[in-house]
């Protein structure tokens, strides 16, 4: 898989423009200069692969902007060992970023034909995460409780099992709303079980869904 001086020049810029919009933890841009986005898309949009941009990736759903995938991670504030549950896979993007950075990651993607095609890609880029083809909301009861959780989808609602599963201690990044528009939470749980959040502002995502798809 090709990863050139050109691709590696383009994502010291779009790491340079990270930066310039808030992203100050080091580990979470490093991650991004050694994960190659391209990889990720199709080879006619290998040059726009490192702009802030979304795109298309098939079944309905998109790979993040590079910034909410950073700023998501950034939230998590990722520790090396650190047990993370995933709900929506996607094209492995974020995925690939968290085990870079020596998360365990457990990921769950309720499309099939994303599950099939990023399962093999991720095992050619050497990445070892534990991959599900299910419901996101039930979250992976058999592998938690996890020390951090992340949403990658718009959730209606905070689901329930995804809170039980989160350790004492533990983060939860969610972008919770109906419609073209989600609020960016952080849900902690503290040493005692108690619950608190925070809002970190508006973007946009695909939204979560129940049932999982054939």
């Amino acid at each position: 898989m090709e990863d050139s001086f050109r691709h590696k020049g383009l994502r010291k810029k779009l790491i340079a423009e990270l930066s310039e919009k808030g992203i100050t933890d080091e580990s979470v841009l490093i991650a991004f200069d050694k994960v190659p986005r391209h990889h990720f898309l199709d080879a006619v949009f290998t040059k726009q692969a490192y702009s802030n941009m979304a795109f298309q990736i098939g079944a309905g759903q998109t790979i993040s902007h590079p910034y909410t995938v950073a700023f998501q991670t950034q939230l998590l504030e990722i520790q090396k060992g650190d047990k993370v549950l995933e709900i929506g896979t996607g094209s492995g993007f974020q995925t690939a970023i968290l085990c870079v950075m020596g998360a365990k990651v457990n990921s769950i993607e309720r499309q099939k034909e994303l599950y099939l095609k990023t399962k093999p890609l991720l095992e050619k880029l050497n990445l070892n995460p534990k991959l599900k083809f299910g419901d996101g909301f039930n979250g992976w009861p058999t592998f938690g409780p996890f020390d951090k959780i992340i949403i990658t989808c718009g959730a209606p609602f905070v689901p329930e099992e995804l809170v039980k599963q989160l350790k004492n201690g533990g983060r939860m990044v969610i972008p919770l709303g109906e419609g073209k528009v989600q609020e960016m939470l952080l849900i902690q749980k503290g040493t005692d079980g108690s619950i608190s959040q925070k809002s970190f502002g508006k973007f946009s995502f695909v939204p979560m869904l129940k049932e999982t798809a054939k």
